[in-house]
């Protein structure tokens, strides 16, 4: 390991020198303990009971005391502690139950002195009392803590926490009688050692298990906690009630917090799980930690200042089975790589901007705060003397979006006037991107024309829209999804092109073609599966732009049909007229082709390049029914991922089956319960319900079945009904009777909700337009709204 620099501190005639280091050990340590002098250092685990010497150098092992012809269990350390007042003394927490004391000085090799046996299971903590020299305390997975005296074999002291296991015990540094202890609910106890009966003070610290505590060293009346909910907290004992003045999150449950010495608001924590790093946090800045020790390849085990007057030195046990010592000085800080930006948006769509200082010397735009919060804000961060953090100013910026800017009145109104059901899918489509063009949103419209487009049949399109837009653009779309075609290419198979006098030509077509009419009238036609022959120009472009020409169904008379002019300029003067290509010599010399039809396969190349009647779908007879379908998967989970869950909602259900099935039920789910929340906050709770029984989800559309409850009096006793049925178990007589009518109401049921009587709608609607008194006779003004 590469040298460190080394530190020398003074502490009361004992000079303390090292630098960062480490030993292996012969097994994962559980806990570890120093002595009062910081000279010496004792390791525990199931495995591993040792005593290392802290050189200036390196570690150097002292004792093993797992000594002995038969190991037992009271060797399994699951806790360690070394006497403050007695360097010769050691207490341990076995896994077996039993609190074990250890004199190292005695002669023999075996220095076990008492056994204590009284805890049913596992000891998780042991703690010596600071200033009194036989006083010991552990706290144990059976729910009791227990008090020893050292100079007797049994225990002097029971408490019962009443509670679940004890995972921390901790003497109070400055009350000599008050120590606190930790539980696996979530409750921290404050006890007097003269009172084993009743704990003094109990409260609720953490969501969970409490693992850890520890009394500040220098303010006697803070503690702090740590727990799985991964925060450490800090409470001020002063007050009747248990006051949180600090809390820090982490990113684990904390396993282990000591405070720092000599430094208030410092205290290091180590985690139970996943993280193996150490962290000193300033609890006055919780959000980022001031050091972190990262040379553990495993999770931490045991944390420890090396003396309780040097802040310099931490020692660490792990269960890579490695033993540190780490100096201060070479602790990473994490403020130093953290982003000096800051960005959030406000309730009101304000977007605060937090940076350095030099980000903003050179705004002449900035206007500082006058106390409306319609103005920019800015000011300086002063940095606090006292903080150890880099000191760093910073400024703040905060942009004011204009007035009205964030409105939602287009959620409401397009969540009001969609139509997600009831009509075709192209009418629904229609409908859908009109209305979202009127809201001024425009890609919403424009996507809502595409699904039109391509989930309804293309051959509704009436040809002369393609054909404009053909001759418009030079081509049809979707041209590279034509099946390719094996007829043989070559220069016989162009067409010369013809005199440049033959451009007035017209094509005639009769748009009384059965196959046109027949996709005008049906969008749900797949298509036909009439022959057609292809045709052949000679443009620049590739061999395979081919197009579509239907000339075997023509009708004996046509309707004259003048076409739009072709945009292709001739590149060369036109000197014959076409030939026929030979493989359609067959086709013009049919006799079921018409001379019309062979004047049109016959016409110029350019009008017969561009002006073209397609008489059958673009792309139905070659592509599958969800053959876009992962493109409008991609597009809805855009729209979500931008935040419109609204148009996400939408399309599922109006595609319905068709895209369904490509987005899994937990995506879905997650889109529905978010658009529904965006309802119900704006009060549209019958949209709300409407998305509800359209959805698939089976998790959606229990909502409105689980969160609603009638609560029935019956209208002859007045007592609640029960959940049986319609009789009522008091008077037996029947609930639902129509007070007009007397008979029983089978459907649709309304009753006023100040007397309770009530009967069929139609019967109570007609009474009260002549009468405002109750039909059943009880004197109750009744109002139908």
């Amino acid at each position: 390991m590469e040298k460190m620099a080394r530190v020398t501190t003074a502490l009361s005639g004992t000079t303390i020198t090292g630098r960062t280091m480490f030993c292996h050990l012969d097994a994962p340590a559980n806990a570890i303990s120093v002595c009062r002098d910081a000279a010496r250092v004792v390791v525990a685990g199931r495995n591993i009971f040792k005593i290392y010497s802290l050189e200036e150098d390196q570690f150097v092992e002292k004792a093993n005391l797992r000594v002995g012809r038969k190991l037992s269990l009271n060797f399994s350390c699951a806790d360690v502690v070394w006497h403050q007042m007695d360097d010769n003394l050691l207490a341990t927490a076995a896994t077996n139950g039993a609190v074990v004391t250890w004199n190292l000085g005695k002669p023999s090799r075996n220095k076990q002195d008492q056994l204590f046996n009284e805890h049913k299971r596992t000891v998780n903590k042991v703690c010596f009392h600071p200033t009194e020299v036989h006083m010991l305390l552990s706290g144990s997975q059976d729910g009791y803590m227990k008090c020893f005296d050292l100079r007797k074999r049994e225990s002097v002291s029971t408490f019962s926490g009443q509670s679940e296991s004890v995972r921390d015990v901790q003497f109070s540094v400055r009350d000599y009688f008050t120590f606190a202890a930790s539980f696996e609910n979530g409750n921290v106890q404050l006890w007097d050692i003269r009172r084993p009966d009743r704990y003094e003070r109990m409260f609720t610290a953490h969501n969970g298990p409490v693992f850890c505590c520890d009394w500040h060293p220098d303010d006697k009346q803070w503690l702090a906690t740590g727990g799985r909910d991964k925060m450490v907290k800090v409470w001020d004992m002063t007050t009747n009630r248990a006051k949180e003045i600090y809390c820090v999150q982490t990113i684990a449950s904390v396993a282990r917090v000591k405070w720092r010495p000599e430094v208030k608001y410092h205290l290091a924590t180590c985690s139970m799980m996943v993280d193996h790093n150490i962290y000193v946090w300033d609890i006055r800045r919780p959000y980022i930690p001031f050091a972190m020790f990262e040379e553990h390849k495993d999770v931490t085990t045991g944390i420890m200042w090396r003396h309780i007057h040097d802040p310099y030195y931490l020692l660490s046990g792990s269960k890579d089975s490695t033993l540190y010592q780490h100096m201060f000085k070479d602790a990473s800080r994490p403020v130093d790589r953290a982003n000096p930006e800051g960005l959030c948006y406000g309730l009101f769509g304000d977007l605060a901007f937090a940076g350095k200082d030099s980000m903003f010397t050179n705004d002449s735009n900035r206007k500082t705060y006058g106390g409306d919060r319609r103005y920019p804000i800015f000011f300086f961060k002063k940095p606090d003397l006292s903080e150890q953090f880099a000191n760093v100013s910073s400024a703040l910026n905060v942009f004011e979006t204009e007035v009205g800017s964030n409105s939602m009145d287009w959620f409401v109104n397009m969540a009001q006037q969609y139509l997600l059901t009831g009509r075709s899918l192209a009418e629904l489509c229609d409908h859908n991107a009109k209305i979202a063009k009127e809201l001024y949103r425009y890609q919403v419209a424009q996507t809502w024309t595409m699904l039109r487009i391509v989930y309804s049949n293309p051959g509704a399109i009436s040809a002369v829209n393609l054909n404009q837009s053909i001759g418009k653009t030079g081509g049809l779309p979707l041209m590279n999804s034509f099946k390719e075609i094996s007829a043989p290419l070559g220069n016989e198979t162009r067409l010369e092109r013809g005199k440049a006098e033959n451009r007035q030509e017209v094509n005639h077509i009769d748009p009384s073609n059965p196959l046109i009419t027949a996709n005008e009238e049906n969008e749900e036609t797949e298509g036909s599966d009439v022959p057609a022959d292809y045709l052949f120009g000679d443009v620049e472009g590739d061999e395979d732009d081919l197009y579509l020409v239907d000339h075997e169904n023509a009708p004996a008379e046509e309707h004259e049909y003048i076409l739009p002019q072709e945009a292709f300029q001739l590149r060369h003067e036109i000197i014959d007229n076409p030939s026929v290509p030979d493989h359609l010599q067959d086709k013009v010399e049919s006799p079921h082709v018409s001379g019309n039809e062979t004047e049109t396969v016959c016409l110029s190349p350019i009008e017969s390049f561009s002006l073209m009647s397609i008489s059958q779908p673009l792309y139905d007879a070659y592509l599958p029914a969800d053959y876009f379908n992962s493109l409008v998967k991609d597009m809805l989970h855009y729209y979500a991922e931008q935040g419109d869950v609204q148009m996400a909602v939408s399309v599922l259900i109006v595609l319905g089956d068709r895209i369904r099935k490509e987005i899994d039920e937990q995506t879905q789910e997650h889109w529905y319960t978010s658009y529904i929340d965006l309802l119900q906050r704006f009060k549209l709770w019958n949209i709300s319900n409407e998305v509800i029984k359209l959805s698939t989800c089976s998790a959606i559309n229990c909502f409105n079945q689980a969160s609603t409850t009638l609560h029935i009096n019956c209208s002859n006793c007045k007592r609640p009904m029960s959940s049986k049925g319609w009789i009522c178990d008091r008077c037996r007589q029947c609930a639902s009777m129509c007070a007009v009518c007397h008979q029983v109401v089978r459907g649709l049921f309304v009753w006023c909700q100040g007397c309770s009587h009530g009967g069929h709608l139609q019967h109570i609607m007609s009474w009260l337009r002549t009468s405002s008194h109750c039909p059943a006779g009880c004197g109750h003004l009744c109002e139908y709204t």
